[in-house]
């Protein structure tokens, strides 16, 4: 019998933004027109290979090193303690200025 390597959709809860650490820490430069990140749209959905090392594509690959521990433990069967829905996570990139809300579960 084959093992089925299961996929996980990640959708994108929200994208926020920290105005208060921005006025703190950024120089104007930095900081002029900066909204939330303009690389994910809310409600947006990726599929991928749970034990995929491959980027999808669109996707930020900052935020990808961030939530691909999440992505792989999701994919290998694990259900976070206090979801919910098992077989999902919320995890997010770790731009904390405006960071990315992701939900990942598991799809069989």
């Amino acid at each position: 019998m084959a093992f089925k390597i299961p996929k996980c959709k990640i959708t994108v809860i929200k994208r926020t933004i920290n105005q208060d650490l921005i006025d703190e820490y950024l120089d104007r430069d930095a900081s002029k027109n900066l909204g939330p990140c303009e690389r994910f749209v809310d409600a947006q959905e990726f599929i991928v290979d749970g034990y995929s090392a491959e980027v999808p594509e669109g996707f930020c690959a900052w935020a990808w090193a961030d939530i691909r521990r999440d992505i792989l433990s999701v994919a290998a069967g694990a259900d976070m303690p206090g979801m919910k829905q098992k077989g999902a996570v919320i995890t997010g990139c770790t731009d904390w200025f405006r960071p990315v809300i992701f939900k990942v579960e598991r799809i069989d």
